[in-house]
């Protein structure tokens, strides 16, 4: 069986992008996701775990690309290891394989891991405090739409005429579940 290369990149929305994660790093596939890394709800990183195989190497810019929170990223990390592949994080130079259990790395990835979960939990904190300033001076109106008036006509549409999945629609039009729920229900 051949050995394959994969790169798994992520970034938290749609307006950034990822040109400084992995650069120079050769791969046979390259998975990115533009999601937030809160949790494994992500489609590209579903894709690749369903097709990686023994032998098989996956290539991480840093762990915070892969998880913001400590448990999914011991989790993901054990899930893939525990098939046979090797999964590398470039920025901690760290990498874990299958049937090698180095504590000391273990340990670096859980503290590392921990960090970039404080890390979103202060910049969520951040954010909140911001709103409420916000509020308090008549400054803030809710966030801004995403989609265009005629997008929403086009979403209730097509989401009335049930040609097509609302988790198509959704990826379709670069939204959460939520949000269309949302654009549905007004």
């Amino acid at each position: 069986m051949c050995q394959m290369i994969f790169n798994y990149k992520r970034v938290s929305t749609i307006e950034q992008n990822t040109e400084r994660q992995l650069l120079n790093i050769k791969c046979d596939r390259e998975f990115e996701d533009k999601l937030s890394g809160k949790d494994r709800n992500r489609p590209q990183l579903e894709l690749l775990l369903s097709i990686i195989r023994a032998g098989d190497i996956i290539n991480v810019h840093s762990m915070d690309r892969l998880a913001r929170n400590t448990r999914d990223l011991l989790n993901l990390v054990e899930e893939i290891t525990s098939k046979g592949v090797t999964i590398k994080f470039h920025k901690e130079n760290l990498t874990f394989e299958s049937g090698k259990n180095d504590p000391y790395q273990k340990l670096m990835m859980t503290m590392l891991g921990a960090v970039a979960e404080l890390e979103r939990s202060l910049i969520l904190e951040r954010q909140k405090e911001g709103i409420a300033l916000a509020k308090l001076k008549g400054k803030y109106k809710g966030g801004k739409h995403k989609l265009s008036p005629q997008e929403i006509a086009e979403l209730k549409e097509l989401a009335n005429s049930q040609k097509i999945s609302l988790s198509e629609l959704a990826r379709k039009y670069q939204i959460s579940r939520p949000t269309l729920y949302a654009y549905l229900k007004n």
